[in-house]
């Protein structure tokens, strides 16, 4: 349910140059329900002020740190402090900044992933159950209305039993090295352990594949058999890798996950495979998702029909015809965290069935995933248990 206003959005990180938090700001205001009000776009103050020119905010409320940025709204009457917070930084920083505006009474939309180290991320869920605020993070592909139709098929037993999922996420751009220097150069931050954690490719793109296979399937792992590979020389983190997993329930998955798949560019996509059928999706092409049996022809369905579920149909905006992609499904997830956030703001209870964003036990794991397939590729690619959420 909406309020009679918009929402007060802030957000930290995202300032000028960066490209992500150009797409949040876009998604957040695609339905007209969410005003950007303040922020802290850069740890450089003068980046950050001149970034809040940029947006034409205020400057009394483009604030110099996120400390201080969440201390000063805190400290606003209630008709006027933000909302909620967008952070749009890097790994290393999300639990800090998390954790801040959380204590301060403010709800928190969290770019992927989570935190730097499952710690931190067990510890941030402690903050979110204490301080009681709506915690929502943007794994965006879950987003996407033929997703959300490829969900419901396997909850309505479409598919019959789940016996194999392949989720792919190739990528291209880091097949040559890059420096911060240069026309058109790329400062591919992700390798820095110090910044992004214990993997680039897996930790960056992997995550990805993988919240993807569990909202469509719904099924958690068990093993993950993993190798990671560097295969550019001098880097100190992945840049490719390949998983085998076992999910609950005797299903079995293949998982890889690459920056030098040379010429693909954001080639993510998932196959499940059922006793009754199979379904298909890819990313670059979103608004169709293939249903496939034995005993009959592939059948396409597209976004924007009302032979569609109402998940699918209530996750678009165009009718048929009229393609939707990236910005859209980042905006379905800010929509469906923005009704969370509505309610919690008018003292309202949360539906039975909860909202339709990634939580943040989703973030959680994703964190497992990553220090799992990281141990498991340590170990020379031995089965290796998936710790519980």
């Amino acid at each position: 349910m909406k309020l009679n206003r918009k929402l007060r959005m802030g957000m930290v990180g995202g300032g000028r140059g960066a490209f992500i938090g150009a797409v949040h700001r876009m998604a957040a205001n695609l339905d007209g329900q969410i005003e950007l009000v303040a922020g802290c776009f850069s740890s450089d103050p003068k980046k950050s002020r001149l970034s809040g020119q940029d947006f034409y905010l205020d400057l009394a409320r483009v604030y110099a740190s996120y400390e201080d940025m969440a201390a000063a709204e805190a400290a606003l009457p209630a008709d006027q402090r933000i909302d909620f917070v967008s952070i749009v930084t890097r790994n290393n920083t999300h639990f800090a900044v998390a954790k801040t505006f959380l204590e301060a009474g403010i709800h928190v939309i969290c770019d992927k992933p989570l935190c730097l180290t499952v710690k931190e991320a067990r510890a941030l869920k402690k903050v979110v159950e204490k301080t009681g605020q709506v915690f929502a993070l943007t794994h965006n592909y879950t987003g996407y209305p033929m997703v959300k139709e490829a969900r419901d098929w396997i909850t309505s037993g479409k598919l019959g039993k789940i016996l194999k999922i392949v989720v792919e996420y190739p990528q291209g751009y880091a097949v040559t090295a890059f420096e911060e220097k240069g026309d058109g150069a790329i400062s591919n931050w992700r390798m820095d352990p110090s910044t992004s954690g214990i993997s680039n490719c897996m930790g960056d793109i992997g995550t990805h594949a993988h919240n993807l296979a569990h909202y469509i399937t719904g099924l958690e792992i068990e093993e993950i058999c993993a190798e990671l590979s560097t295969f550019i020389p001098g880097r100190p983190l992945d840049d490719d890798g390949n998983c085998l997993i076992r999910f609950e329930g005797g299903a079995k998955g293949i998982l890889f996950a690459s920056q030098i798949s040379n010429g693909d560019e954001n080639n993510l996509n998932i196959r499940v495979y059922g006793t009754k059928g199979g379904l298909e999706w890819h990313q670059e092409n979103p608004n169709e998702l293939t249903f496939k049996c034995a005993d009959a022809p592939p059948v396409v369905h597209r976004r924007g029909n009302s032979y569609l579920g109402a998940a699918a149909q209530g996750a678009t905006r165009t009718p048929f015809a009229h393609p939707e992609g990236f910005i859209e499904a980042f905006a379905n997830v800010y929509a469906a965290a923005a009704t969370a956030i509505a309610d919690a703001v008018a003292g309202r209870k949360a539906p039975k069935k909860g909202y339709d964003f990634p939580t943040i036990d989703d973030g959680i794991a994703g964190m497992l995933f990553i220090e799992t397939v990281v141990k498991s590729s340590n170990k020379g690619a031995r089965w290796t248990k998936f710790p519980k959420v």
